[in-house]
C-alpha cells in the first residue's frame, strides 16, 4: 500500500485551517497521520488536536477545547516553530491564549471568539513543505 501524497494533504490542511474550516483541516491531516512514522506522527497529531480545539470553539462547544489545546501544544512542543515548511508561531501563541481564555471562565464565554482572533499557519516557502525522508 502506498502512502498518501504528503505535500497535497498537508497543504490542503493548512488551507482549510487558514480558512477556519477546522474539521476539514483535521481530516486532511488525519490522512497523513494514519500513514506517518517516527516523530512525524506526533507533529501531525498536535496539529490535528489544535484544529479540533478551534472546531469546538467555533461551534460554541467549549467544554473539550482546553484539553485539546493542551494536548496539541504538548505534542508540538518537541518541534521547532518552523517545521515541515510551516511556521506555527502565531498558532502556538493563539492556542495558549485561547486555552487560558477558556480555562479562566467558570462558564462558557458569553461572546464567540471574533473571526480576527483565529490564527493562521504561515508557509514562507511552499517548496519546503516536506517531512524528512526518515519520517515519511
Amino acid at each position: 500500500m502506498s502512502k498518501p501524497d504528503f505535500r497535497h494533504h498537508f497543504l490542503e490542511g493548512i488551507q482549510h485551517f487558514n480558512s477556519r474550516r477546522f474539521w476539514e483541516a483535521h481530516e486532511a491531516w488525519e490522512t497523513l497521520w494514519l500513514a506517518a512514522e517516527s516523530d512525524l506522527e506526533q507533529f501531525l497529531q498536535g496539529l490535528i488536536q489544535i484544529a479540533a480545539a478551534y472546531h469546538h470553539v467555533q461551534r460554541g462547544t467549549y467544554r473539550g477545547a482546553p484539553r485539546l489545546f493542551a494536548a496539541g501544544l504538548n505534542r508540538l512542543e518537541a518541534f521547532p516553530l518552523m517545521h515541515c515548511g510551516v511556521d506555527r508561531s502565531d498558532v502556538d501563541a493563539a492556542a495558549r491564549k485561547h486555552r487560558q481564555w477558556l480555562e479562566t471562565r467558570s462558564a462558557a464565554p458569553n461572546e464567540p471568539l471574533p473571526e480576527s482572533e483565529y490564527p493562521k499557519l504561515r508557509v514562507p516557502d511552499e517548496a519546503s513543505i516536506a517531512p524528512t525522508p526518515l519520517q515519511w
